[in-house]
């Protein structure tokens, strides 16, 4: 019997058919060494034809009208599967897409395979796409307008997915809980991981339309740097001040509210070009959380982007958190907006003692008295004398 190899090339393919042929012609008797080859060169063949020349698989809806006409079914007969009559005839006119619960339910029930049904594959993370804060994220005007909130659920892979993509990244990024290239400080169980997902999402897209005056050199973010920085809260403007400033020096700053279920208080990452992304939430409408949030999150810029993290998420800054790298940002963010040194030989009984402290270190009179309160645990400290200005005015209208 011949040798019979595995074929490579065309013209290998047509030898081999030229011989099978013969063969078939010869009509050899079974069990020969003719009827062995025959059988043989046909599989190699076959094989051959399999990668050389693939079946496309059908669309959807050529498959599920291919279902419909082996089991002699009807439209209204599809309708336990899609919903109505109206959709099954904008399905099957192409006018309305399948949603995810659609999939489901056509696989399940007419035995088509959901890999044929789902024409681009999302997402292969077995993501729980209704476990996004989907009335939140319309609510904020992350969908189209005149998409329903029953409609987006409906079609929720898609909706969600094509707000994901809208971001640099933003596909990548996954539940914060399965991604191990993110530093995550939590103090709470009970985190949406997928709205945590959105809101980083919506960070890379507001920082890719934020253009900078010029881009970020490695190093600039120091003490001296952050210090600096600290002294503009002296200034009635000093939050828009500072996200000038930052941006002067190649640094994004980006104010977006947290979604329920979350309790963000600020990030930081980088952009493409490697530019920082700082991003606050201002959780807490108070100026003296703005400034240390702010400066917490410069300390990681400056103290902790080896390689080893992409991102640096902050929930409740305002509690204690034991984690080395927070520590050290915890404490660098309130070496920079008051020294060690200052604030252990201040004496601060009085509003006049917190007023003259304030303005000799030329920062906001808030600074000093949230750091009192911080560390006596007591947020009613000169209450009624001193007033903690607001800030999210400055950036939300």
């Amino acid at each position: 019997m011949k040798t019979i190899k595995v074929l490579k090339t065309d013209d290998e393919h047509t030898q081999a058919m030229q011989r099978l042929i013969g063969l078939m012609d010869s009509n050899p008797k079974e069990g020969s060494e003719a009827a062995n080859e025959l059988e043989l060169l046909a599989l190699v063949i076959e094989k051959f034809e399999e990668k050389r020349f693939p079946i496309e698989n059908p669309t959807p809806i050529e498959a599920i009208k291919f279902r419909m006409e082996q089991e002699g079914l009807t439209q209204r007969d599809l309708i336990p599967y899609i919903g109505s009559s109206p959709k099954v005839s904008e399905v099957l006119s192409e006018k309305r897409k399948l949603s995810l619960n659609m999939v489901k339910k056509l696989s399940s029930g007419l035995g088509i395979s959901a890999d044929i049904l789902i024409a681009t594959p999302l997402n292969e993370n077995n993501t729980d796409w209704l476990a996004f804060p989907i009335a939140e994220m319309r609510k904020r005007g992350f969908f189209e307008v005149t998409d329903s909130l029953t409609e987006i659920k409906e079609y929720a892979a898609e909706r969600i997915t094509e707000f994901l993509n809208k971001a640099p990244g933003g596909m990548e990024l996954s539940p914060i809980m399965l991604k191990t290239s993110a530093h995550f400080r939590c103090n709470n169980k009970e985190v949406n991981a997928y709205a945590i997902w959105i809101w980083q999402a919506r960070i890379l897209q507001l920082a890719s339309q934020n253009s900078l005056k010029t881009p970020y050199k490695k190093g600039t973010v120091n003490q001296e740097f952050m210090r600096n920085l600290a002294q503009l809260s002296w200034s009635n403007n000093g939050p828009i001040t500072a996200k000038e400033f930052l941006n002067k020096h190649g640094i994004h700053l980006i104010i977006e509210p947290h979604f329920k279920q979350t309790y963000l208080d600020g990030a930081v990452c980088f952009d493409s070009k490697g530019n920082p992304i700082i991003a606050l939430t201002i959780r807490f409408d108070k100026l003296d959380n703005f400034w240390f949030s702010l400066m917490h999150e410069l300390a990681h810029i400056a103290l902790h982007f080896d390689g080893e993290f992409e991102w640096f998420l902050d929930e409740n800054l305002d509690k204690v958190n034991h984690d080395p790298k927070e520590e050290e940002a915890d404490r660098c963010a309130e070496d920079s907006l008051i020294s060690k040194a200052a604030w252990d030989s201040a004496k601060l009984i009085s509003v006049n003692d917190i007023l003259t402290f304030a303005n000799k270190l030329q920062i906001h009179t808030s600074i000093v008295i949230g750091r009192l309160r911080r560390e006596n645990g007591d947020y009613t400290l000169f209450a009624s004398s001193l007033k903690t200005p607001k800030v999210r005015h400055f950036f939300m209208t």
